[in-house]
């Protein structure tokens, strides 16, 4: 007799079979959906109808199986594969994918959710987001561009903005010091007085006058020395409010930055011959040149004349013509030319200069002179002193590091110890002092004294940076974001995050490429690529999906092939019934 139990049995099979062609549907659509993952029908049988429970061996007998006959088929539920997809490089860098159990964090709103599709783009804000607007979280970095860990921020990266510079910390130099030049004999020597012969003298009732046998002294005011194109009418040659200024005064061919000394009514003739000697750049420093006089600005009280002594080589020489010290009014007017130079000597010796260029910590640039003038020989060693000075020194005086250098009778330098540059660059807006590290050694080249024709160096290494933007970055596999900007320098500007679940298949599908977390997934453990079973990232790549078109189709082929055999059994009941019905006609 026909059953109707086999009917509603083979309902059950037909309704499990065409639910996994569901799933299959499902996972042949989403063959290229970025990071899908995969998902199986696993199927149980229903409960079974026990005729029988079955009975223990006897003595005389054998025991007997469970009799019972089954129910049907249920869907016991489905299990996603959370292996990993393919990496495919698409070489946009802001493409990510995790090559690992991780997942990128996003924000929905005020929900957290976790994806392993890596297709971000910036939106209007600069916030990296998914394709439906999700923004991915990160950790940002502190104003050294440190990452601060612990705190997930929105991961935004300023193309075009994020301005930064960088201070110049070292600099090298190299090239070859003529060791076979001449050594110097003296410094240059230029008298400065109301003409080519005659100096300065006071008016009458000068406090404090001049001593006996004085016509000038260092202490002297300069609003008490006379007009000589007024002599004896008491009429001074400086008045307060005015200003001696020095612009275009050279020094081994070289324009010097211009000066100004403001002339109040205590301003004394010590102060200007001070002022000419930071203005000229004269280190006074060093002691005696080789013909015994110190460099510096010296006065004669006799004669009221001023002596202007240069360091020695021909890179100190100094030039100063009338026009290049000029008396300006109060209003900035020129008032005339009171000083008139008179060069008696001009120094001597082998050196050379070359100019190079800083940054502050703004990104503003300095130019930096360094000369070297051969100081002394002798049958082991060859003594060069260097001078470094910088017209951008908020001070006058632009002397910055001086010293000597010593090499062997090889040539080569007997220290490479780098000398410390300090800059004064106070009321600028930048750190002061403006402090570097010269160098005349590594590994590359270095800084020699052999016989040559003429002595050349040149700076062959600095750094720091102007002012710069972001331009462009890449996602390491550590997740830190690397930000190139168009002044050469890569900063850190922050690291993506991933999470972990003790179950990923615990995760709820939300749609969209997203989970949230479920109940049997576990907390989200927060953490960094690399770490904790998180995986790497791989930047510039998306994860593809990981459905195995093969596999699908030969469950389609299963699932078809029992839902077909499923549907006979109701066709052989139905036949069977009509069999049934056709006797009791």
């Amino acid at each position: 007799m026909p059953s109707t139990t086999a009917l509603l049995t083979a309902l059950t099979g037909l309704n499990a079979n065409a639910r996994s062609i569901d799933v299959i549907g499902n996972n042949i659509a989403n063959i290229n959906t970025t990071a899908f993952k995969s998902t199986r029908m696993m199927f149980s049988n229903m409960f079974s109808r026990t005729i029988s429970g079955g009975t223990p061996p006897g003595d005389t007998t054998g025991g007997t199986n469970p009799h019972q006959v089954g129910y049907g088929v249920k869907i016991s539920g489905t299990q996603r594969d959370f292996n990993n997809g393919a990496i495919t490089t698409t070489g946009d860098s802001r493409d990510l994918a995790v090559e690992g159990d991780g997942f990128f964090v996003v924000t929905r709103g005020d929900e957290t959710l976790y994806t392993r599709d890596g297709a971000f783009r910036q939106n209007s804000a600069n916030d990296l987001v998914t394709i439906n607007g999700e923004k991915l979280r990160g950790y940002a970095v502190d104003s050294d561009f440190n990452i601060i860990a612990g705190s997930l921020t929105d991961m935004n990266i300023p193309l075009g903005g994020m301005p930064i510079a960088r201070a110049t910390e070292n600099v090298t130099i190299s090239g070859n010091l003529k060791a076979d030049g001449a050594l110097p004999t003296a410094g240059s020597s230029v008298g400065v007085g109301s003409s080519a012969t005659a100096g300065f003298a006071t008016v009458s009732g000068a406090i404090p006058p001049p001593g006996t046998g004085n016509v000038l002294e260092l202490s002297t005011r300069l609003v008490d020395i006379e007009d000589p194109a007024q002599a004896g009418l008491g009429a001074p040659l400086f008045v307060a409010d005015q200003t001696i200024e020095l612009r275009s005064a050279e020094k081994g061919n070289k324009t010097l930055a211009t000066s100004a000394l403001l002339i109040t009514p205590a301003t004394t003739v010590q102060d200007l011959a001070t002022f000419l000697a930071d203005a000229l750049g004269i280190d006074r420093t060093v002691g005696n040149n080789p013909d015994g006089v110190t460099p510096g600005v010296t006065l004669d009280p006799v004669t009221g004349r001023l002596t202007i002594v240069g360091n020695t080589g021909t890179a100190n020489d100094l030039d100063i013509d009338q026009t290049d010290l000029r008396l300006l009014d109060s209003a900035g007017t020129v008032a005339g030319y009171p000083f008139v130079g008179n060069k008696a000597a001009a120094a001597t010796g082998e050196s050379v200069r070359t100019t190079f260029v800083v940054y502050d910590s703004l990104g503003g640039t300095m130019d930096v002179d360094a000369t070297m003038v051969l100081d002394s020989r002798t049958s082991t060693t060859t003594t060069w002193r260097y001078y470094i000075e910088s017209a951008a020194d908020s001070d006058v005086n632009a002397q910055a590091a001086t010293g000597s250098l010593v090499f062997d009778t090889d040539g080569r330098l007997q220290t490479t110890t780098p000398i410390a540059v300090s800059i004064d660059r106070a009321a600028s807006g930048v750190t002061t002092p403006m402090a570097f590290d010269l160098s005349f050694f590594d590994d590359q080249t270095q800084l020699t004294s052999l016989a040559d024709d003429r002595s050349q160096m040149s700076a062959t290494f600095r750094d720091g940076a102007p002012i710069g933007s972001l331009a462009a970055f890449s996602v390491g596999q550590d997740g830190i974001i690397t930000g190139s900007f168009t002044n050469g320098l890569n900063r850190t500007i922050g690291q993506v995050a991933l999470a972990t679940f003790s179950n990923n298949e615990g995760l709820t599908d939300v749609g969209g490429n997203m989970f949230r977390t479920g109940a049997n997934s576990g907390p989200a453990g927060l953490t960094t690529p690399g770490t904790l079973g998180a995986g790497r990232i791989v930047g510039g790549a998306l994860e593809a999906s990981n459905v195995d078109m093969g596999e699908e189709f030969i469950k389609l082929i299963q699932a078809s092939t029992g839902y077909s055999a499923n549907s006979r059994i109701i066709r052989t009941t139905d036949e069977l019934m009509q069999q049934l019905l056709v006797i009791g006609r």
